[in-house]
């Protein structure tokens, strides 16, 4: 499973801590004026965005991925729900590997 596996794991889970982010940052924050709504949510966002791209460069290495591919899993964490769009390619590529 190590390390595509946790990849593709934190990689969803990115996207929807990401999601997650952007409802209380806009609704709570902005809508309802709560200035401390996106303290945890934000955290826990970071934290696992952290763990996300510190397995990007183990499985960039692992699996040789070229910089245009790893940069690709990057920017897919940037933007909201391509994380969804970016799981099947990569169990794809998990299923070929085992």
């Amino acid at each position: 499973m190590f390390p595509l596996g946790l990849l593709r794991l934190f990689s969803i889970l990115d996207g929807l801590s990401f999601v997650i982010l952007l409802y209380f940052s806009i609704y709570e924050k902005r809508i309802l004026g709560n200035e401390d709504a996106i303290r945890t949510p934000g955290m826990i966002h970071g934290i696992i965005f952290c763990a996300f791209v510190i397995l990007l460069f183990f499985s960039w290495d692992k699996y040789k991925w070229s910089l245009k591919r790893a940069g690709l899993v990057f920017v897919c964490a940037l933007i909201p729900f391509a994380p969804f769009f970016l799981e099947p390619p990569l169990k794809r590529e998990q299923n070929s590997l085992s």
